[in-house]
């Protein structure tokens, strides 16, 4: 684990490493270019020399689009995911947020077509969990290839994860590649020029205070998604445990909500996944099995009155024996109960503080809107 400090560090530093190697990439790109000017000027006329050099440049400027159409390719999602409203627990200004920019203007175009009702092109939201440093280099005719794909493929939606890394400050220790980008990032959402009617972008960032002001202004939606609320955390626990076999009961979910006050959903999944692991280490540090009759493992159709199971060393029928002596086929795994939660929760803290807080409320307080 690393403590947020160190978090931004190494985030910072990889940032860094990123933008130096986007500036030596383009030093590269310019000096290949100039070589092959020289190279293609020696070789004729000069007439005959630029009619080649333009003919080279389009084929050149044809592969180089088509590479970069596959690379984003790659990453578009074209199937329609499995996500229901009702998977996502609490939220629900945030999600009406959502349905208002992107599935109203679609489902319901007439809604939208003469009256004075403007389409949100852009949103930004921002979260108040720590996620894993998601972080792609870009170039800029990445971002222009990107745009024009989504153009061509409308309805579309560009979505863009750690959108800090992009967009961050600029600053004057900033590389001229890096502020190209970002200049190209804003000329495209800005759509000068061009038609991004039904192109809705989408940014997450979990420091919203560390974008450029410019970047900030083109998302004109700003939401704060907050920490879930006692009824979320709820629906979450009840959700992550999904089809899990366990023994807790509706009061006992309630009691995990309360005791779970600022955590976030990554937090309660972390709990409920360390939570599952406990009837494994019950198996793997049991030195007694007893008897028990229930469902057979191998089709739950068939009762068994075989079944082996993790006992005290002090209860009827114990039989002193290690995991390793079970046959698969015999175990019968303990259910997850209200202890095993509690354990994981006595081991699981949350990855938000009161100071993190407090800067979100600040910007949203001066940029952004509740969610």
């Amino acid at each position: 684990f690393v403590d947020e400090a160190q978090g931004d560090k190494s985030k910072e530093s990889i940032r860094q490493k990123c933008i130096q190697y986007l500036d030596r990439a383009e030093k590269l790109k310019t000096y290949v270019k100039s070589k092959n000017k020289k190279a293609v000027a020696s070789v004729g006329g000069a007439k005959e020399s630029k009619g080649k050099e333009d003919s080279s440049g389009e084929e050149d400027d044809d592969a180089q689009s088509k590479k970069l159409r596959g690379q984003l390719n790659s990453a578009i999602v074209m199937e329609k995911p499995n996500v229901q409203w009702a998977d996502v627990a609490g939220l629900d200004s945030a999600k009406e947020a959502l349905k208002e920019a992107v599935i109203l203007p679609i489902k319901f175009p007439h809604l939208f077509t003469g009256r004075q009702l403007r389409i949100h092109n852009s949103t930004l939201f921002f979260f108040s969990l720590i996620n894993d440093l998601f972080l792609f280099v870009f170039t800029c005719r990445l971002v222009k290839q990107l745009f024009e794909m989504a153009r061509d493929n409308k309805p579309a939606i560009i979505f863009v994860d750690e959108v800090d890394s992009l967009c961050g400050s600029r600053s004057e220790n900033e590389s001229e590649s890096a502020r190209r980008i970002k200049t190209e990032f804003l000329v495209q959402m800005q759509g000068v020029g061009v038609d991004n009617k039904d192109v809705l972008v989408l940014g997450a960032t979990n420091i919203p205070w560390t974008l450029d002001s410019a970047i900030r202004r083109r998302f004109e939606k700003r939401i704060y998604i907050p920490l879930p609320e006692a009824s979320a955390r709820v629906k979450m626990f009840e959700l992550h445990m999904g089809s899990l076999k366990h023994s807790i009961e509706p009061g006992q979910l309630r009691q995990l909500a309360e005791k779970t006050e600022g955590y976030s959903g990554a937090d309660i999944s972390i709990v409920v996944r360390d939570a599952m692991m406990q009837p494994v280490r019950k198996v793997q540090q049991a030195t007694h099995f007893k008897k028990v009759r229930g469902p057979s493992p191998n089709d739950p159709n068939i009762i068994m009155d075989d079944l082996l199971t993790p006992c005290s060393p002090g209860e009827p029928g114990a039989m002193e024996l290690t995991w390793m002596q079970v046959p698969g086929e015999k175990l019968l795994e303990p259910l997850v109960n209200m202890t095993d939660m509690l354990r994981s929760l006595a081991t699981s803290k949350p990855t938000v503080n009161s100071d993190d807080l407090k800067k979100f409320e600040d910007f949203t307080r001066d940029f952004g809107q509740e969610g």
